[in-house]
């Protein structure tokens, strides 16, 4: 009987020490009879502090944290339950309860499974997950034929943005509301060496102030109700090694622009919560559709931020301002919802002037909302100036009159409907310019090649 006791002691042994699971083993009143070697690594306690000891006073001790045992002990059944250890473990535990032949519940032997490597496995996934969708943005914003460019002002922006994309100095971008600020912070980036890391882009207006901290520095476990268990990296911790794009920063609250300065001049971040630096490496780019001196001279906007900002400021001109953009971005993205919405739609040459000559206050995003519009509701696959808008028709009456007119002369191939805003085009360069030299520059074509479609379609030139 003795030896089988002895077999017995020396397989529960074995089964404790090469378990990958913690195995604590408790009496009826919780007291710990037997604990794996183990614990010391999981519950920061060695098995001999653990023996003899009750599992509510180990609890108080925040040794077991909620104890599992104590639970089983209450509700006599299995229970289930996730602790956070003393040592930063996330432990699974589970208790079963043991009873004897006359049903008393007698033991209760718990497993604890230590999942910190999942928990970090899944805020890896996480994380990467998050650059996945800001890399695939970056992928579908910034195919070769997105940045659509005619005007000189544009195309030296374009340049400049190139080159100080080799840099890492600070760049803000400036100019109104939807005119493709965000589109070319996010081609600086990929023309920079940062190019293959992460481009964290914050829109500083959408944050409400009251959760502006936590979402840009993050936050330590316990930091506030609501908080995840494990706390959380900040934007700026997750712009490591790669770009941080704070869009429109002149929304940013006071409150956080000290904070900001301070990350900017020592490029480390305290999480919420938390008193542990975190150094992190990033290039900042930032946009504002408002005056930053303005607020600066208002107290609205800090002066040592504004010239921390200023570094290289990049003025963005509106589309009133580069009027030969207009209707190359129109077809741009008139192909692109004709690909959408799988159509094949295209413009009536008498609806370019009012597109020109509108002043689009909401710019490239207005353009492109109001191209959507037109290829999901027009009538007929031209789109005639009679689907636009009454903001943007320049004579609705005069439209409404010739409606039927410009019907009969649709025209009947896309050979057709090209020369007709071909005709468009070289009508308007007449007017607006006084040599087939200056033609061909407004066009952007060469002289010989506007002297010969001035030719093809009889348009007197009037040049000296």
């Amino acid at each position: 009987m003795q030896r089988t006791a002895d077999v017995l002691e020396f397989e529960l042994d074995a089964i404790l020490r090469s378990s990958n699971d913690n195995i604590v083993i408790a009496d009826e009143n919780g007291i710990v009879l037997r604990a794996s070697p183990n614990c010391l690594s999981i519950y920061g306690k060695d098995a001999s502090y653990l023996v003899g000891k009750s599992v509510y006073q180990l609890e108080k001790e925040n040794v077991f944290c909620p104890s599992v045992t104590a639970r089983v002990l209450r509700e006599k059944k299995e229970v289930q339950l996730m602790q956070q250890t003393a040592t930063g473990r996330v432990v699974m535990a589970t208790g079963v309860p043991v009873f004897d032949q006359q049903n008393r519940l007698v033991r209760v032997i718990s497993f604890s499974h230590d999942l910190t490597e999942l928990e970090r496995l899944k805020e890896d996934y996480e994380k990467l997950r998050k650059q996945m969708e800001h890399y695939q943005m970056e992928i579908e914003e910034l195919k070769p034929d997105h940045i659509v460019i005619q005007s000189k002002a544009m195309e030296r922006i374009w340049k400049l943005v190139h080159r100080v994309a080799q840099s890492d100095a600070t760049v803000l971008f400036l100019g109104e509301s939807g005119v493709g600020k965000n589109v070319f912070a996010r081609s600086l980036h990929l023309h920079s060496p940062r190019r293959n890391e992460p481009f964290i882009e914050v829109n500083c207006s959408a944050i409400p102030e009251s959760l502006f901290e936590s979402e840009m520095f993050g936050y330590e476990k316990g930091s506030f109700t609501g908080a995840q268990k494990t706390g959380k990296p900040g934007l700026i911790e997750l712009a490591d090694k790669g770009t941080l794009f704070l869009d429109e920063i002149g929304e940013l609250p006071l409150s956080m622009q000290a904070k900001l300065l301070k990350v900017l001049q020592e490029k480390k971040v305290i999480r919420v919560g938390g008193i542990k630096e975190r150094t992190v490496d990033f290039r900042l780019i930032a946009s504002t559709n408002q005056n930053l001196e303005q607020m600066v001279k208002q107290g609205k906007f800090r002066q040592d931020l504004f010239y921390r900002l200023h570094v290289i400021p990049i003025y963005v001109p509106s589309l009133r301002e580069r009027k030969e953009d207009i209707f190359m971005l129109a077809q741009y993205f008139l192909k692109k919802f004709n690909e959408k919405y799988q159509m094949d739609k295209y413009f009536h040459p008498s609806i370019v002037d009012h597109l020109i000559q509108y002043d689009w206050p909401g710019n490239v995003r207005e353009l492109e909302n109001m191209i959507e519009r037109l290829v999901i509701t027009s009538e007929t696959r031209a789109i005639y100036p009679e689907y636009l808008p009454f903001s943007i028709q320049k004579h609705p009456e005069v439209i409404t009159t010739h409606q039927s007119l410009e019907k009969q002369n649709e025209p009947s191939t896309l050979k057709e409907a090209m020369e007709q805003v071909e005709r468009q085009w070289l009508l308007r360069a007449v007017k607006q310019c006084k040599t087939t030299y200056e033609m061909a520059d407004y066009l952007g074509i060469s002289q010989p090649t506007v002297v010969r479609k001035l030719k093809k379609y009889g348009i007197d030139s009037k040049t000296n």
